[in-house]
């Protein structure tokens, strides 16, 4: 686990690096509540509480419930393009950092569900401005995903039609992880990790 990560409930989440103590108790009280109860019907008193402060507290460190979401967004999205750009630029064949990419993505929307579940699923939540920062993290997934697929087919191993909706799909797969993974299920994130990758190659046409 690196120096930005810790656990919360059995889960991994990114804030390791959040300071002060109070403003990351915050975000991850914020996480498990958009998480249970949906952005529009958690409240800031709803937060404070299962960090154990008071609702003016809250205030000192975040001036609205929105920008605690907008953080939230920012961190979850940078670590996600972290994890697939270490994986396209790493070495190895384009099948092998595509295998590579897959894994981690979907381990990482296993291992920290919560998380991701919020990250991924609230981004209609935060206004016009924040929206637009998300989104261009997310432009920049694709393109970790996306440039690995055209260096598979340039040197004639993988066999794709259409690159944007492979791109689009394999994101999308990866995703949906968040939505479903149980951790008393049959699978461990790492296996889910490593069956999603099978499927990525097969879905590019792995030669």
């Amino acid at each position: 686990m690196s120096t930005a990560e810790e656990t919360a409930g059995g889960e991994v989440a990114p804030w390791g690096e959040v300071t002060p103590d109070a403003a990351r108790r915050l975000l991850m009280a914020a996480v498990e509540a958009f998480a249970e109860r949906g952005y529009h019907a958690t409240t800031t008193r709803d937060i404070a509480g299962r960090a154990g402060m008071s609702p003016a507290a809250l205030y000192i460190h975040y001036k609205t419930k929105e920008e605690l979401l907008h953080r939230i967004s920012r961190i979850g999205h940078e670590k996600a393009v972290d994890i697939l750009r270490t994986a396209a630029r790493g070495e190895g064949t384009p099948a092998e950092r595509l295998a590579d990419a897959v894994s981690s993505f979907v381990r990482w929307h296993a291992g920290g569900r919560t998380t991701a579940r919020v990250v991924q699923y609230e981004l209609d939540s935060l206004g016009p401005d924040a929206r637009a920062e998300i989104l261009a993290l997310r432009r920049q997934c694709d393109a970790e995903v996306r440039g690995i697929i055209e260096d598979g087919i340039a040197v004639g191993d993988f066999d794709v039609l259409d690159v944007k909706g492979t791109t689009l799909a394999v994101l999308s797969l990866c995703i949906d992880v968040a939505r479903w993974f149980n951790v008393h299920g049959p699978w461990t994130p790492d296996e889910v990790g490593a069956l999603y990758a099978d499927l990525v190659l097969r879905m590019v046409g792995v030669k």
